[in-house]
């Protein structure tokens, strides 16, 4: 073993220490939750029980799904602006994309219930000018909206970092060469973005799906996700096993979150161009 490999062992010593700590001890829990039962006796009962919840699941995929959508329509033009203006812009802009996540998550969620309830700040203003209030609070729509605002960093970032390093002489090579607008973007702009647009949508997509105390708060509890039943045995029916066993479908989720993304960013962290 040479100096250089060493050196590289002693370095990420500290990040594999933690990693086997607090990333696989925790795994490995999960797994042998879901797969014995209160006296610890091996069973497939709990994973069997899943298909109650298929409702439950299905629901929270799709709801996660639309709010990973929104929020790449939104993001995708920012970010791409963003790299696009001077270093002082960029600096202020990304500054107002993080601003929110400097405050805890409750405490955003919380300010989102107060603007969006039937007394809220939005249906004043609505009364205000004469308009019908309109019901948003305890309804799947607002926790969608929830999402969008809690995670939208989390897909403006990646495709920042993409962009910016985007070279944009292929673009001004393309328009030169008599491409419009939407072929630069379809030909060009995106297939560059592409890993950016996969990373942005598993950490979006992810949280959103398991998230609970959004639901919790902006749902009204008059629907569950899966982070809410998740929650609900450990917290109050005291069912660590149905718990885990949930908690490894989200787990198989991320792999295969994870999976996607491979596939579209393959081995180039700069993307490429398809013809």
């Amino acid at each position: 073993m040479n100096k250089k490999s060493l050196t590289a062992k002693l370095t990420a010593s500290p990040y594999m220490v933690w990693s086997a700590i607090f990333i696989v001890v925790p795994l490995i829990f999960v797994l042998v939750y879901s797969l014995t039962d209160s006296q610890g006796n091996f069973t497939l009962d709990y994973v069997l029980d899943i298909g109650k919840y298929k409702d439950v699941m299905l629901n929270s995929i799709w709801l996660g799904f639309i709010a990973t959508v929104i929020s790449l329509v939104i993001a995708y033009p920012l970010a791409y602006i963003m790299a696009r203006t001077t270093a002082n812009v960029q600096r202020t802009m990304m500054i107002l994309v993080m601003l929110p996540m400097w405050m805890n998550l409750l405490i955003r969620t919380y300010s989102m219930m107060i603007i969006m309830q039937d007394t809220g700040i939005i249906n004043t203003v609505l009364s205000n000018i004469g308009l019908p209030k309109i019901h948003m609070i305890n309804t799947e729509a607002a926790v969608v909206l929830g999402m969008v605002y809690n995670y939208i960093p989390y897909m403006i970032l990646p495709l920042y970092s993409i962009m910016s390093k985007m070279d944009h002489n292929l673009i001004e090579a393309a328009e030169d060469l008599g491409a419009n607008k939407f072929t630069v973007l379809k030909n060009v702009i995106l297939p560059l973005s592409l890993p950016g647009i996969a990373s942005g949508f598993t950490m979006v997509f992810v949280p959103s799906v398991s998230t609970f105390y959004i639901s919790k708060k902006l749902g009204g509890n008059t629907f569950s996700l899966i982070g809410d039943v998740i929650e609900m045995q450990f917290k109050s029916a005291n069912n660590y096993n149905l718990g885990a066993a949930l908690s490894l479908v989200l787990m198989v989720l991320i792999i295969i979150c994870m999976m996607v993304m491979n596939r579209f960013t393959g081995d180039d962290d700069d993307g490429g161009v398809l013809i």
